[in-house]
């Protein structure tokens, strides 16, 4: 959000050696500006891949585990298979050109160095640019150090960049301050003390509005006389503190109320960004008054200690890493880090059952922000739920959250915590019943019938020991699931139509209900009695128009859609996939937008448009190979878009079908999904 000073030389000199080699490193001490000059390098060499520049943060990743999915998440990949994800990331990368920006590696260097030497061997068009305070170690890196910005000599000639930085971090909060005569030497001396350090320059500019710089330089002198006395525990810490970056920390601390270093302190448990809510929660006692949190962290954003972050969902704050690992060292000073990590664990595990109860309601798109918006805390606490596996908290956690890792879009990962939390927890119990249905599920979705029936088997066998009716009928739910897409319809029916015969609708929405009415249509359809297909599907839909429900109620829609199709009525079938279009869109749902858009195909070439149907058979396709397997492997929804494919073909013959649907497949999905949902625009230019 602030402009870069300086760093042209460093610039060139990033941008040559990414045109000589696939892998460059730049290292420093923390605080010097490696990830500005990172994303400003790549924001400068983007033009030049084929397939983008793509930035992959680290900062907040705690387990190397979950490094491929980080990267995964980070491209436009959302593979809904079950297979390794380093599989799943070295074919989508294989042919792609493309710039990687692996982001604070320090933390993780071994886990980084095998994954990106994986990644070069397997896609030889791709490039990795990472920021680390050390050497990764692969094969060929390059390391470019980078070093403090240049600062002006005693008697105030030389590269005036430093002073250009305080400058201009000072003016931004002091309207009106300039380099004078007066000051200029002041200024030059406090830049010289500093080491020209980015990040100190930064935190003493925020100072500059208190006092002038000649007395600052001053404080600062005393400062670096205090060090050894006052902060032994930090300047033994790990990672080792640069002398300037620990002075202007540590005075900046020292300039902080008592309430203010606290609060710092207790706010280093966050990983990524955070809201004044989970601050008032984890963070509030008797020492720190949840009433005072708004006005403390307004001080420590105004002493740049914290990064202010406005966003639709409102506003959020974050940290620096090297200013969070400070805040951490004391925190773990004051003897408080273990009961903070259970505050912030609780807090999250509150979320999530929260959000689990009003999934299914009329606030869809405001949880779908909030849990993207506090992933890396959301992944935080189920680590250390992992790591504290003492009671069932990391499976009721994991379950929990089965709506961010299936409608919002991380099965992979969801499937990856399941897994570990059942692994460790393996006494029979009405939770780990739930997680067993939920990892079924995140299986069944990601087109694995036969790993997900044996999560779906175990629970329902528990649950008829423990009496556990919810959990026996998600299974049944799972099983079905697994009929369908192995195109054993006669059994899937049969189950549906089972799930729906005991299911009371007093007792509000339920997943596995609203899954039985899906299924029931969709055999119904497939059948060729399109009426009791539509008869289920406005009964599903009455229901969740009853409690405000989008999501399911979309695919109500896009059920809809393909019924009508079926019935030959294609406008029909166009209004309802692009209802349901809206809503898969909105919550960033994969399987929903691909589906849509096949059936937006479909329906425009059966009005015998072949060229919109062609384009939205090449968009589909993108969002598919983001996927993994098309169209989930079943087979009704397989041989519709065969038959599109064949009848556009057809209408245009074989060169102008390539071309219209290389144009689809190239479009930029959000463009070409505003095109597919109001078609009067001009197509979008290939």
């Amino acid at each position: 959000m602030t402009s870069l000073v300086g760093r042209r030389e460093e610039l060139a000199r990033i941008r040559r050696l990414c045109r000589e080699f696939r892998m460059v490193t730049l290292t420093g001490v923390g605080g010097v500006g490696k990830t500005r000059l990172a994303l400003r390098a790549a924001a400068l060499m983007q033009p030049g891949y084929g397939d983008g520049a793509w930035l992959v943060p680290l900062s907040a990743l705690d387990q190397g585990a979950l490094l491929p999915y980080t990267i995964a998440e980070a491209l436009p990949l959302a593979d809904r298979t079950t297979r390794p994800m380093m599989e799943v990331l070295t074919e989508y990368l294989m042919d792609r050109h493309l710039l990687l920006v692996l982001d604070t590696c320090e933390h993780l260097v071994e886990e980084v160095a095998v994954t990106a030497r994986d990644l070069l061997v397997a896609a030889p068009r791709l490039s990795i640019l990472a920021t680390s305070r050390r050497p990764l170690g692969v094969p060929d890196e390059q390391v470019l150090i980078i070093d403090p910005l240049p600062v002006p000599d005693s008697g105030g000639g030389g590269r005036q960049d430093a002073v250009t930085l305080l400058a201009d971090r000072t003016a931004q909060s002091v309207p009106g301050f300039a380099v004078t005569d007066g000051n200029r030497a002041d200024l030059a001396r406090l830049c010289r003390r500093l080491e020209g350090l980015p990040l100190a320059i930064e935190l003493a500019a925020a100072r500059l509005r208190d006092l002038p710089a000649a007395e600052l330089c001053e404080r600062l002198d005393d400062r670096f006389e205090l060090l050894g006395d006052n902060e032994a525990e930090v300047s033994q810490a790990d990672p080792p503190w640069h002398q300037a970056l620990r002075t202007a920390i540590g005075w900046s601390h020292q300039l902080c109320t008592p309430e203010e270093r606290l609060l710092w302190a207790r706010t280093s448990v966050f990983a990524g960004s955070f809201d004044d809510a989970a601050v008032a929660e984890v963070c509030s006692d008797a020492l720190l008054p949840a009433a005072a949190i708004p006005d403390l962290l307004a001080e420590l954003v105004d002493k740049s200690i914290l990064i202010w972050s406005p966003t639709g969902g409102g506003e959020r704050y974050r940290m620096l890493d090297t200013i969070r690992e400070y805040g951490a060292i004391w925190l773990r000073a004051l003897g408080e880090q273990d009961g903070l990590r259970r505050r912030h664990r609780d807090f999250y595990l509150k979320l999530a059952r929260r959000g689990d109860a009003a999934w299914l309601g009329p606030d869809q798109i405001s949880w779908n922000d909030r849990v993207n918006a506090e992933h890396d805390n959301l992944r935080t606490a189920l680590d250390f739920c992992l790591s504290n596996s003492r009671d069932h908290t990391a499976l009721e956690m994991a379950a929990a959250l089965w709506f961010f890792w299936y409608p919002c879009g991380f099965l992979r990962e969801g499937q990856h915590y399941l897994e570990r939390a059942l692994n460790l927890d393996v006494e029979p119990s009405v939770v780990r019943n739930r997680a067993l249905w939920v990892c079924s599920l995140t299986l069944m979705v990601q087109g694995d019938p036969d790993a997900g029936m044996a999560w779906a088997a175990e629970c329902a066998g528990i649950a008829e020991q423990l009496g556990d009716t919810a959990a026996a009928q998600a299974a049944q739910a799972m099983v079905m699931a697994a009929a369908t897409i192995r195109g054993d319809l006669a059994l899937a029916l049969a189950l549906a139509d089972s799930l729906l015969a005991v299911h009371r609708p007093e007792r509000g929405l339920t997943l596995p209900t609203m899954l039985a009415r899906l299924g029931q249509s969709h055999v119904h359809t497939a059948y060729g009695r399109v009426e009791d297909a539509v008869k289920a599907l406005e009964e599903m839909c009455a229901e969740c128009d009853k409690y405000g429900e989008r999501w399911m109620r979309a695919y109500a829609d896009l059920f809809r859609a393909q019924a009508e199709l079926s019935l030959g009525r294609n406008d029909a079938a166009q209004t309802y996939a692009r209802s349901a279009l809206e809503v898969k869109h909105r919550l960033h749902d994969s399987i929903g937008i691909a589906l849509a858009l096949d059936v937006l195909a479909c329906a425009a070439s059966a009005s015998g448009h072949g060229e919109p149907a062609a384009r939205r058979l090449g968009l589909a396709q993108q969002v598919w190979d983001t996927i993994g397997r098309a169209q989930i492997g079943i087979h009704e929804w397989v041989s519709a878009r065969e038959t599109c494919e064949r009848q556009a073909r057809a209408m245009l013959g074989d060169e102008a079908y390539q071309a219209a649907f290389r144009a689809g497949y190239d479009t930029m999905l959000d463009t070409g999904i505003l095109h597919a949902l109001h078609p009067t625009h001009p197509a979008p230019e290939h």
